[in-house]
Parts: C-alpha cells; sequence; structure tokens
C-alpha cells in the first residue's frame, strides 16, 4: 500500500485528475481510499442538489443545496461544469478547482461520464480516468444491492450505465475496480498519476 510519505511524484506541473465511470463502478469508494490514506492531493467537493444518502456529510461528500441555490450558482457563473443527473443537479465550483492548483496540488475530481466530457472541452489537458468493473453483470448488481432508488429509478441507471460504458474510448485510461480489491485498484490510479509527473511533455493544465 502507497502511503504519502512514499508517493511523492514531481510536483512542478500540478494535474487535473477526472475519476469518471457508470453508476455502480465505485467512484466514491476509490475516492474515499485515496483520501484515507492522507495523499498529497485536493480532493474536490460537488455540489448537487439530491437530498444526502444515509451517512454523508454536508462538505465532505458532497456539498448539498436547494434547487434555487443551485440556480443562483449558475446564474453567478461559479459553476466549472454541471448538469442534470438522475433529475438531480450536480456541479463543480470553479474557485475550489482553481485555488487548488495554484497551490500546486493534484487535483482529484469525481465525475459522471457527462461531466468528465465538459471537462475535456474546458480543459483538454485534464488526465480522464474511466473506472469500471469486470464486467456488465457486476455493475448491475452493486446498483441493485445499494437498494437506494425505486425499481423506475433503478432501470433508469443501469440503462444510462450501459450507454456510458460505451463512451469509454473518450478517455485517456481505464481501470478495473474488482470487488474486493479496492487498494488495488488505488494503487493502479495512483501509478498512472505518477507515470504522467514523468512524461516528457508534461499536461499544462489553464482553467
Amino acid at each position: 500500500m502507497t502511503t504519502k510519505s512514499e508517493f511523492n511524484p514531481n510536483p512542478q506541473q500540478p494535474l487535473l485528475v477526472v475519476i469518471s465511470g457508470p453508476s455502480g463502478v465505485g467512484k466514491d469508494s476509490v475516492i474515499q481510499c485515496m483520501m484515507a490514506r492522507d495523499l498529497p492531493f485536493h480532493f474536490v467537493i460537488t455540489a448537487t442538489t439530491r437530498p444526502p444518502r444515509p451517512n454523508e456529510q454536508n462538505g465532505i461528500d458532497y456539498f448539498f443545496y436547494s434547487r434555487d441555490e443551485f440556480a443562483e450558482m449558475i446564474n453567478r457563473d461559479e459553476l466549472l461544469e454541471y448538469a442534470i443527473v438522475y433529475n438531480d443537479y450536480k456541479g463543480i465550483p470553479k474557485a475550489q478547482v482553481r485555488q487548488a492548483l495554484a497551490s500546486g496540488k493534484d487535483v482529484i475530481m469525481r465525475l459522471d461520464v457527462q461531466g468528465a466530457a465538459t471537462v475535456r472541452k474546458l480543459c483538454p489537458e485534464a488526465l480522464l480516468i474511466f473506472l469500471t468493473t469486470q464486467n456488465e453483470e457486476e455493475m448491475i448488481d452493486r446498483l441493485r444491492l445499494r437498494m437506494t432508488e425505486t425499481p423506475e429509478a433503478l432501470k433508469l441507471r443501469i440503462a444510462t450505465a450501459r450507454q456510458e460504458l460505451k463512451r469509454i474510448i473518450e478517455f485517456d485510461y481505464v481501470v478495473v475496480n474488482p470487488h474486493g480489491k479496492l487498494d488495488q485498484t488505488v494503487d493502479t490510479i495512483l501509478s498512472i498519476i505518477t507515470a504522467e509527473h514523468h512524461r516528457v511533455f508534461p499536461r499544462k493544465v489553464t482553467l
């Protein structure tokens, strides 16, 4: 397992890293595992209008807003990207990302597939990592076991996830997140970030 003292890539050019993929592939779990290792990254907190799930905390897992509050953020042009995801808004605050990059830290963002596409348009030098399961059946099983949606909402998530799997070619890397091997998945992502810091022609992130 990589620790903070062992993980020290070239800090001269910070990276904007997007971890994305369909629902059910473990994006939240991967981010939580990375945070638990106390790595020298800034983890962007997403703003959303959906209600918190059990054990989610405002300002830690997400920033939870009402639809009116979110609309005001859009009007003030405070969001790097935003979209409607399963009937709720999600977005990334601009100031949070810019301040983190200015500090020299790599910035890690957890986004849905359409959000990742928006970031690629705004910042072509962003590093996009597509997280997935070993197969479609495993992804669907994970969604069903969460039991956080109505049958209709679950059906929509499964259909959307199947379409999102087809967009893997829009990403730079793909990482499989097998059941029960979360640390292995995180180690793979850290290896990708380390390799990117050793590019002959580094990514130059501008926002």
